[in-house]
């Protein structure tokens, strides 16, 4: 294939991902600047070693690998930091917006933001890729270079740690 076909499929695959890996790396570094960096390298070495992906197989699941791998490498990586803004968790809510269900929704939304915060990285990367990425079982085993097995027993041992840390957090969890 020659280089302007590779370039143009890369280009193909990897800018609609564009979004999705930005917010996943800003989630990571907590900082835009440094989200930026980490997107910009990572498209960087993957068109770099593009010639080395396999058509047919999951590109999302490829570049998200090096986003991370680049994340895990880099400074910020290395503190093993990885908070979250509470925006990042907003959904929208059922019923009519008051001052009062607005103020609780942003409370239980920092709780829940400081709980994950709590949780080892391998955990909060799991639930990221699971819960808010939306990638199947089968990606994030692609994405993090392990067994569908530890995908599977991994993100059960992250749900029961995040579940266990809100029911200590929020009113009225702790027994139901």
């Amino acid at each position: 294939m020659s280089k302007e076909r590779l370039t143009a499929t890369f280009e193909e695959l990897a800018i609609p991902l564009f979004d999705q890996l930005y917010n996943f790396a800003h989630w990571l570094t907590q900082d835009r600047s440094e989200a930026e960096d980490l997107v910009q390298e990572t498209y960087a070495k993957a068109l770099r070693g593009f010639a080395s992906f396999r058509p047919g197989t999951n590109f999302r699941a490829w570049i998200y690998r090096i986003l991370r791998n680049t994340f895990l490498t880099s400074r910020a990586g290395l503190k093993a930091s990885v908070p979250l803004d509470s925006d990042d968790l907003a959904e929208p809510s059922a019923g009519p917006d008051t001052p009062e269900t607005l103020l609780m929704e942003r409370s239980q939304r920092l709780v829940v933001q400081h709980a994950l915060a709590e949780l080892p990285v391998h955990f909060r990367e799991i639930l990221l890729l699971c819960e808010v990425e939306e990638m199947s079982y089968l990606e994030i085993a692609e994405t993090l270079a392990i067994p569908i097995g530890t995908v599977m027993s991994r993100l059960s041992r992250a749900r029961r740690a995040l579940r266990d840390r809100l029911r200590q957090k929020l009113p009225g969890e702790r027994n139901g």
